[in-house]
């Protein structure tokens, strides 16, 4: 039997490099970005497919089995391969969109842990080609059962990928709601969040000018190819610029830290502040836009009983949510005494691939799904595509103009979220989170979590728009 000091060092690696992809992908591929359903990843998801399944083989393989003869020399060919795709991966990911700096220091640590694993392992193989062609058991132990989960949880990610790398060719780049109208040119603020970038990758794709304000200007220039002009201060555009359409999205999570005072301050400035400015450049531009529009929430109306029904004419509510919408709001107003058509949007909360979602699955997900509170509280809910069809409709309607509740028609208790939420994915609707102790440490930002508010989208009802996702279970059909 050969000498398995290689093979202990190498295994070592191999697992950790199982362990590192592992959190690489639920952390960067799953949570953050939610790869599965951005389309422009759809060749970075084949890549993904092929690579797993290599390692799914390779864990599966080297758990119990050496390698000779004619067989060390295909696994080294499968190495060689495994590495171009690596290559290759490395450079799609480069094109489809801007990796932060600890992914790319995931992947770099990656690559070494990965370098060190091919080179020891490749010293075995030689040694296993001289032998005569066969597979012979190997026993490691604990070790060679941790890898063969490894193998079914790595190829499982690869079947993941690829499935929905095919539901992505097979539906086609998604319609496009913007192609086809009056050409425009558009200022948009805010266009690297979540609606944003979307938004912004749709009108280009339309054939629209568009120009970005954003705090990050390169990671901006990215996320679009380069396609958008991408500026980090108003000083940048000139008042004899011309846009027929300023979108203002900006604005910081309010999910997030503790409402400190400091913490207010910062939300209502990246909002408020933001739109001063924008309403300074405005009233010295030379050519005024056609249409303003605004994004604000329906936190504007506070917290309010499960059986009260607000339209856009109910009245502000009570606490900071409220505030702050009503100063985002009034910082905008201003723009209408220019002549400037203005659409204010009180969005719900925001379904999509990735966002306000994704985090809700996660626990139904891992079979611990429940209630949040007494579950009584509604969620005013929209998807991100009907925000989006929405603000295309405004483009092209001169009649829509004012504020509206961009909410779907089914407003739902937190807890029939959570039974929908359960059947949808097939898992068990058990857990509970008790109010009191997230209330305690999250102070008023826990309202976010058990507390609502049930909006009607009553405007756009009677304007004659048709959501594309009008009840929860199509929405979830489509996400989750």
């Amino acid at each position: 039997m050969p000498d398995f000091s290689l093979l202990d060092w190498a295994v070592a690696l191999l697992i950790a490099q199982a362990i590192l992809g592992a959190l690489d992908t639920i952390y960067h591929h799953e949570l953050t970005v939610a790869l599965p359903y951005r389309h422009s990843a759809r060749l970075e998801l084949s890549i993904h497919a092929l690579r797993s399944c290599f390692y799914g083989i390779l864990f599966l393989g080297m758990a119990h089995l050496a390698f000779q003869g004619t067989w060390a020399i295909v696994i080294a060919l499968l190495f060689a391969l495994e590495i171009c795709l690596t290559l290759w991966d490395f450079v799609v990911e480069d094109r489809s969109r801007k990796l932060p700096a600890i992914e790319r220091i995931m992947h770099t640590v990656l690559a070494v842990n990965g370098g060190a694993f091919f080179a020891l392992y490749g010293v075995q193989l030689a040694q296993w080609a001289s032998l005569p062609t066969g597979l012979t058991a190997i026993d490691f132990g604990w070790r060679g059962w941790l890898l063969t989960l490894f193998a079914i949880g790595v190829t499982a990610s690869g079947i993941r990928d690829g499935l929905a790398a095919l539901r992505m060719q097979r539906e086609g780049k998604p319609s496009n709601p913007f192609a086809g109208g009056t050409y425009k040119r558009v200022l948009v603020t805010g266009g690297t969040g979540f609606i944003g970038e979307v938004l912004v990758n749709q009108l280009l794709d339309a054939g629209h000018t568009v120009s970005v304000l954003a705090r990050d200007p390169l990671k901006a220039a990215y996320l679009f190819d380069g396609r958008a002009r991408c500026v980090r201060s108003l000083s940048k555009l000139g008042y004899d610029e011309t846009f027929d359409v300023v979108i203002n999205l900006a604005g910081a999570p309010v999910a997030g830290p503790r409402w400190s005072e400091k913490r207010q301050a910062q939300l209502i400035a990246s909002r408020v502040n933001t739109t001063e400015a924008l309403m300074t450049w405005l009233k010295n531009a030379k050519h005024k836009p056609a249409l303003w529009i605004q994004a604000s929430a329906i936190g504007f109306y506070g917290v309010r009983d499960a059986s009260e029904s607000l339209d856009e004419g109910a009245s502000k509510g009570d606490g900071f949510m409220a505030e702050l919408c009503a100063q985002w709001e009034a910082a905008a107003q201003p723009a209408t005494e220019f002549g400037v058509r203005q659409v204010v949007l009180r969005l719900g909360v925001v379904f999509g691939p990735g966002g306000a979602l994704l985090p809700l699955l996660i626990p139904f997900r891992l079979g611990f799904g429940g209630r949040m509170g007494d579950g009584r509280q509604i969620m005013s809910w929209v998807h991100r595509d009907d925000v989006i069809q929405v603000i295309a409709r405004a483009f092209e309607d001169d009649s829509l103009s004012g504020t509206y509740n961009l909410v779907a028609p089914e407003a739902v208790s937190q807890g029939v979220f959570a039974s929908r939420v359960g059947k949808a994915l097939k898992r068990p609707v058990w857990f509970h989170i008790p109010a009191a102790p997230v209330r305690a440490l999250a102070g008023e930002m826990a309202q976010l979590f058990f507390d609502g508010q049930r909006v009607v989208p009553s405007r756009l009802t009677e304007a004659g728009y048709t959501f594309r996702y009008p009840t929860l279970d199509a929405a979830l059909r489509d996400l989750a």
